[in-house]
């Protein structure tokens, strides 16, 4: 089923989107704040789809494929919300994110997208908190985050990442709980 917004239709991802949401997810254009996390080949693009498949047959909603109406045969992003966090409890958190074609940014189609997966999250699981977590440079995404309802609960260094001085930041439309907060830094 289709999910219409004014310029966007955000449609369930399917095993078919594996090329076009590889052609995203390995751009390094599209990895500018994180290179890290860059998709080297076919195959991680894959396991990732896989567990993007997951979430639609457990949950019931997840992040979607995008593309626009007015050129509904071409992907230029994928992006939405999904449960993450506290497996065995079913979820700690929604994950509020997305990835778009460079030639799709600057136009608002993250904050646009980003407001019917919050609304949509809201609606099928309202006890979790929404939470979108960012590096502090991407100062995009945090404007979108704002956009959205979100404020800024925590800010730390990025475990993780490679670049040691990288500042992790986690927005939320609510206080979060230890565990929660936990769960957003895994």
């Amino acid at each position: 089923m289709t999910r219409r917004t004014a310029r966007l239709l955000l449609d369930e991802t399917v095993a078919a989107d594996l090329g076009p949401l590889h052609e995203i997810y390995g751009d390094e254009r599209t990895w500018r704040h994180l290179p890290s996390g860059r998709h080297a080949g076919l195959d991680e693009t894959r396991r990732v789809l896989d567990r993007w498949l997951t979430d639609w047959r457990t949950v019931g909603f997840a992040a979607w494929t995008v593309r626009t109406a007015a050129d509904p045969s071409t992907v230029i992003g994928h992006g939405g919300c999904a449960v993450r966090g506290g497996a065995t409890t079913g979820g700690a958190f929604w994950n509020l994110g997305y990835r778009f074609r460079p030639e799709a940014h600057g136009q608002g189609y993250a904050t646009e997208l980003s407001l019917a997966a919050v609304e949509d999250a809201r609606a099928h699981r309202p006890e979790l908190p929404v939470v979108a977590y960012l590096l502090e440079h991407n100062l995009a995404s945090a404007r979108v985050a704002e956009k959205v309802g979100l404020a800024l609960r925590h800010r730390a260094p990025d475990a993780g990442n490679p670049d040691a001085s990288a500042i992790r930041l986690v927005y939320s439309d609510r206080e979060l709980t230890a565990e929660q907060l936990a769960a957003t830094l895994a």
